[in-house]
């Protein structure tokens, strides 16, 4: 655990998925997406993170069906496994106040989205139709 991580500290901000001994998935605070975390600060193997992933894709069906895609980018906190699902050709989910500008085109220009100073250029850009869940 990393005192100072955000994702050690696991605060309730928002509405709590699932849990178990391994992760837990929550709506982001700031995207408001479905989001897994592991439980241990740092990068897991390649098994458990599928494993993980197939977590947050159940959490993602129940609310954007097969419309949704698998962000594994940690842009925030790089350094503590995370990924979010977003709905199918977007990046906020609709009950973000961030949602209707993304939406307008605003969120589109300067890079990511999520970047507080939009230096990741095109990585909140959903990836090539292959690889949604549609």
């Amino acid at each position: 655990m990393d005192e100072g991580c955000l994702l050690c500290s696991a605060d309730r901000l928002t509405d709590w998925h699932l849990e178990d001994g391994d992760c837990w998935v929550a709506d982001c605070i700031v995207c408001m997406t479905p989001m897994i975390v592991w439980r241990i600060h740092g990068l897991p193997d390649p098994q458990l993170e599928r494993a993980m992933l197939g977590r947050l894709e159940q959490v993602a069906t129940a609310r954007y069906g097969d419309g949704f895609w698998v962000d594994p980018e940690r842009r925030r906190i790089p350094d503590h496994w995370h990924a979010h699902a977003r709905p199918a050709g977007g990046f906020f989910d609709p009950r973000s106040t961030l949602f209707e500008s993304w939406e307008e085109g605003e969120g589109h220009e300067g890079g990511d989205p999520a970047s507080a100073d939009g230096s990741s250029a095109g990585a909140g850009s959903p990836p090539s139709p292959g690889k949604v869940n549609e």
